[in-house]
């Protein structure tokens, strides 16, 4: 059977980078993997000055918006954010140690996902064919992928205690 998720209040919200896990990371804490992802996006560019703003938004979707430039209403409204120029090459690692460390760091959603054993996991984005399968399912699944590399990462890890 395969595992469809994506908003955090449906079965396996979980697995979302929005649910409501925090993560320790590059000597920060985050309130998500959301906002960990989207501040990464700025590290070294021009406007590393958005990555206050995106640790302190007070939910997920207000840091994806931040990241995202998009949040209308706000002082960035006009602006076109430049984004660190390794963005397309550092994006799935950095989206994996994120991942990596929220399941490292919460130990019941670290149980749930193993128990989703060797299921097929796909993030049901309707408009993300990149992290998520898309409206037609054709999309890449990235995210999908990563938890299910990051399943196999933590079976390994605890076989070795």
């Amino acid at each position: 059977m395969t595992i469809y998720f994506y908003k955090v209040e449906n079965p396996y919200g979980y697995l979302s980078n929005f649910s409501p896990h925090s993560i320790y990371l590059d000597g920060a804490d985050w309130s998500t993997v959301e906002h960990y992802y989207q501040a990464q996006k700025f590290v070294g560019s021009p406007n590393e000055f958005v990555i206050p703003l995106i640790a302190a938004a007070p939910t997920p979707e207000a840091a994806a918006a931040l990241g995202r430039d998009s949040r209308k209403g706000s002082a960035l409204r006009d602006r076109t954010l430049i984004l660190r120029s390794d963005w397309e090459e550092v994006k799935r690692p950095i989206m994996r140690s994120a991942v990596l460390q929220k399941f490292m760091s919460h130990r019941d959603i670290q149980q749930q996902l193993l128990a989703t054993g060797d299921e097929t996991l796909i993030e049901d984005s309707p408009k993300d064919y990149y992290w998520g399968c898309g409206a037609d399912r054709t999309g890449h699944n990235y995210l999908g992928k990563i938890l299910m590399n990051v399943r196999e990462e933590i079976r390994v890890r605890l076989e070795c205690h």
